[in-house]
């Protein structure tokens, strides 16, 4: 009979992706292990491991399609030997049961050696021992008259239950994948380091993850001896997740855990003192009952004194719970989880009377609140961390309609002829929503110039041997770099955000210039920091380093955050000038063009010149259009006049 593989999910907050290949086909036995599709969601390719083994049946879908979790990927016919591997951990499960009735078994001779045995004293007990006992009883323990009592043979379950356990020292520690820095939620596995058995030490790289457009290495977080390795290359990792387990790294600390439970033999040494006949009631509970009722007792303490005080009062259920007064407000506004407001429905919800208070007072619909205090309760700090997500998800999705506007329907093209139709990629797709905020939030308004770079263009061939000897390249975007860095000084406006919530406008007291590469994979933005306080010649390194870590998809998240200016230079491709959008929430980009050769009029005569095009987009809510050509003729007399640099700036 054949069965379904479905899609598994792929992350938080990663419902889709596009399948970029298949790798499986009908009639072919797959592996657990064993890659089966890949897919492309946001900028991350994920191979879909089988978790199962049996041979392929059908496959369900195919190249670039959209596929979601809980999809069929394909049917197949699971082996025999896998279908039967279950049965093991039942046999497993019944050990300890057997254990427990057999006394000829080890484990039960094992509990004996460490505590008391509790029917070593039986065959010498006389009958009329068991008088004193029962004074015992009474002394230790009053039980109440509905209690019955335990059967002898529970002690000795127990110690057979216990002793079946695995030992102390075989425990091992965990390490979980940490957090990965701000926003950053989850990782694909680019490669494993580790394997079982090796030993590895604190802050040695254990496994490569892949976010978004940067891998990650993540070091240990302990000392000692692999025991198993959880991931695989390929898989989707959360922060939290296991990645593997180590021995001899907390062993210590394991032994301090179990060490508490050694006074549990206390109840069958008493029980011994006491006498045969004597129930395992006679000593009182024993100190080792793993079973845990505080929640019960918290409970059944709260609603005693709930009842206390409402009878003191003279107030019945009703009274005490009085209906909540609904605030007039538009509900239209409030998104899910704020439009019912909390007390309106009597239900039984573990919050105190102070958090349903609180619940209401912000219109908060306690019962959708997930608490997490003992037992479930719901605290003040459940009730404002669910308002927050809440209205931080009604930003988003108004933010989101402003930014993706409902958009027209497209006619039938194939009307007029063939057409073919290709899934939109998750790379151009997460670009499309950048510049499409950008675009709709920035009013963009474009300043050109051009720049005669017939001299600077002498100099930089000059000095390239001795930029290429401290490994960077002399580059027209490496000169650029320290030309912009000494505009923003004398321009803050250019090194700033707007604020448009808060009326403000932040002025950035440092320059970090992001520079766009084109790579196979999309559109990049490294940042080069502090860029006023290095020459060209360590720009030119540092641009060349950089830009090489972006081809090879090592950048990692914090290499492309806290620009404050973005250049882009489209002169490798060609064009005489474009018009570039702005990195939000910057408020400028220059774009540099191709360099040609154009008569330019000198005094008495034209003479061939090597002019470079250059575009300022900006925004205008704060820059002017006077600014902005100040700012691009300054830029302009920088590169044509180089000597300003050391004299301006």
């Amino acid at each position: 009979m054949a069965t379904e593989f479905k899609l598994p999910e792929l992350g938080e907050n990663i419902e889709s992706g596009d399948v970029v290949r298949v790798a499986v086909s009908p009639g072919e036995t797959v592996h657990e292990g064993q890659t089966v599709v890949e897919l492309e969601t946001d900028k991350a390719v994920v191979e879909v491991p089988s978790t199962v083994n049996g041979k392929i049946d059908q496959v369900s879908v195919q190249r670039s399609q959209k596929v979601k979790a809980g999809d069929v990927l394909f049917t197949y016919t699971p082996d025999n030997d896998k279908a039967a591997a279950p049965e093991k951990p039942q046999r497993a499960e019944q050990a300890p049961s057997e254990g427990a009735s057999a006394p000829e078994t080890t484990a039960p001779e094992e509990s004996a050696a460490e505590t008391p045995a509790p029917e070593s004293p039986v065959p010498e007990a006389p009958a009329k021992e068991r008088t004193p006992a029962k004074k015992i009883e009474k002394k230790v323990s009053s039980p109440p008259p509905a209690a019955q009592p335990r059967p002898t043979a529970r002690p000795r379950e127990q110690a057979a239950q216990q002793s079946a356990k695995p030992p102390a020292v075989a425990a091992s520690s965990e390490m979980r994948l940490p957090e990965l820095g701000e926003n950053i939620e989850s990782g694909d596995v680019v490669r494993v380091n580790v394997h079982p058995g090796e030993q590895v030490s604190e802050g040695q790289t254990v496994l490569e993850l892949e976010t978004d457009k940067a891998v990650v290495e993540v070091p240990s977080s302990l000392s000692g001896t692999v025991n198993e390795v959880k991931v695989q290359t390929g898989q989707k990792l959360k922060v939290g997740d296991l990645i593997l387990t180590l021995t001899g790294a907390e062993q210590k600390t394991a032994e301090q855990e179990t060490a508490p439970a050694a006074p549990a033999p206390e109840a069958p040494a008493a029980e011994a003192e006491a006498g045969p006949g004597v129930e395992a009631e006679a000593v009182g509970p024993a100190p080792a009952e793993p079973e845990d009722h505080s929640d019960e007792g918290y409970m059944a303490i709260a609603r005693d004194t709930f009842y206390s005080a409402r009878t003191a009062e003279g107030k019945d259920e009703e009274a005490a719970f009085p209906p909540d007064v609904l605030p007039e407000a538009d509900l239209h506004i409030h998104p899910r989880g704020v439009v019912r407001h909390a007390g309106h429905e009597h239900r039984t919800v573990p919050a105190a009377p102070i958090v349903r208070k609180l619940a209401r007072e912000i219109g908060v619909d306690v019962y959708l609140v997930k608490g997490s205090g003992p037992g479930g309760r719901i605290t003040e700090d459940d009730v404002k961390a669910f308002a927050k997500a809440v209205f931080a998800q009604l930003a988003e999705s108004r933010l989101q309609g402003a930014v993706r506007p409902e958009l027209a329907k497209l006619p039938d093209f194939s009307r007029w002829g063939k057409v073919e139709k290709v899934s939109l990629r998750a790379v151009r797709r997460k670009t499309a929503e950048h510049v499409s905020l950008a675009w709709n939030v920035i009013p963009h308004v474009t300043q050109f110039d051009k720049a005669d770079v017939s001299e600077l263009e002498e100099l930089r061939k000059r000095f390239a041997p001795k930029a290429e000897k401290a490994g960077g390249k002399m580059t027209m975007t490496a000169i650029a770099l320290k030309v912009v860095a000494s505009a923003l000084k004398a321009f803050p406006q250019f090194n700033a955000s707007i604020d448009m919530a808060s009326e403000e406008i932040i002025y950035k007291r440092y320059i970090n210039v992001g520079v766009a590469v084109d790579t196979e994979r999309g559109l990049l933005v490294p940042v080069i920091r502090d860029v006023d306080k290095k020459n060209i010649i360590d720009l030119a390194v540092e641009l060349s380093a950089i830009s090489k870590k972006a081809h090879d998809k090592k950048l990692a998240p914090e290499d492309m955050e806290g620009g404050t200016f973005t250049i882009t230079n489209l002169g490798g491709v060609g064009g005489t000038s474009f018009t570039p959008i702005v990195n939000y929430p910057e408020v400028a980009i220059l774009g540099i063009s191709r360099a040609h050769s154009e008569p330019v009029w000198n005094n008495d005569k034209f003479e061939p010149r090597s002019m470079l095009p250059l575009s300022l987009s900006y925004d205008h809510r704060i820059i002017d259009g006077a600014d902005a050509a100040r700012f691009l003729r300054w830029i302009v007399d920088a590169l044509e006049q180089p000597f300003l640099l050391s004299v301006q700036g």
